[in-house]
C-alpha cells in the first residue's frame, strides 16, 4: 500500500500540524512515513505546502511525485489547485473554500471554486466558518484532518487519539474542542449538516 498526500496552503494555516497528526497517525498504525516540507514565505501569508508519503513498506524518496498524489488537502483553494498536477486520475481533492487573498490579483472565487468542483473527485468544506461555530476559528486545520479521515488509510481512532495527544498539555476542555473540530470535519465531507449548537 502506498499513499501520497500534497497539504497546501499558506503560513500561519497550520498546515505542518496538519500533516504531523496525520503521519503520527500513520505511524502508530505501522505505517512507514516520509515527510518533507516547504515553507515559503510563511511571515507573509507565502505558500507552505508538505509532502506526506504513507506506506506498508520502505518509502525511497520524501518528494511526492507529478501525477502520483492519492490526495491533495488544501487549506485554501488557490492553493489546493496550484499542485494539481501531482494529482493522480483518481487521486482526490479535498480543500476548504476560503481564500486566503495574500495577492492583489487573487482570481475570482467563484470561478477558483467551480474549476475544483469540475474535477472528478473533490470535496469542498466550509471549514472556516465550522471552526467559528465551535468557537475556534484557528481550527481549521482540525476540521481539515477530519474532512480527510474519510479517504486517509489510517483508522479515525487513530487520528482522534493522535489529536487528544497533540492538544493534552493544554487541557481537556481543549482537546474536547479539538475533536468537535475534527467531527465537524467528517460530518462535513460526508455532506451532512452541522449539528445545531445548544
Amino acid at each position: 500500500m502506498k499513499y501520497d498526500v500534497i497539504i497546501a496552503g499558506v503560513g500561519g494555516q497550520g498546515v505542518l500540524s496538519l500533516g504531523a497528526i496525520i503521519a503520527s497517525a500513520a505511524m502508530e498504525e505501522g505505517l512507514a512515513v516520509k515527510q518533507s516540507e516547504v515553507h515559503g514565505m510563511a511571515q507573509r501569508g507565502g505558500a507552505v505546502q508538505a509532502n506526506l508519503r504513507l506506506a506498508s513498506g520502505p518509502v525511497a524518496s520524501d518528494m511526492v511525485p507529478k501525477g502520483g498524489a492519492a490526495m491533495i488537502l488544501g487549506m485554501e483553494p488557490l492553493e489546493s489547485l496550484r499542485y494539481l498536477d501531482y494529482l493522480a486520475p483518481d487521486g482526490t481533492l479535498i480543500t476548504a473554500t476560503d481564500p486566503v487573498c495574500n495577492i492583489p490579483d487573487y482570481p475570482d472565487l467563484a470561478a477558483v471554486l467551480a474549476q475544483i468542483r469540475r474535477l472528478p473527485h473533490s470535496v469542498l468544506v466550509e471549514a472556516e466558518s465550522l471552526a467559528r461555530r465551535e468557537g475556534n476559528p484557528r481550527g481549521v486545520n482540525v476540521v481539515m484532518v477530519g474532512a480527510a479521515s474519510r479517504w486517509l488509510p489510517v483508522r479515525e481512532t487513530t487520528l482522534r487519539r493522535n489529536i487528544e495527544q497533540r492538544f493534552a498539555a493544554r487541557g481537556a476542555a481543549v482537546v474536547a474542542a479539538n475533536l468537535r473540530l475534527f467531527d465537524a470535519g467528517l460530518r462535513a465531507a460526508a455532506g451532512e449538516q452541522p449539528a445545531p449548537r445548544a
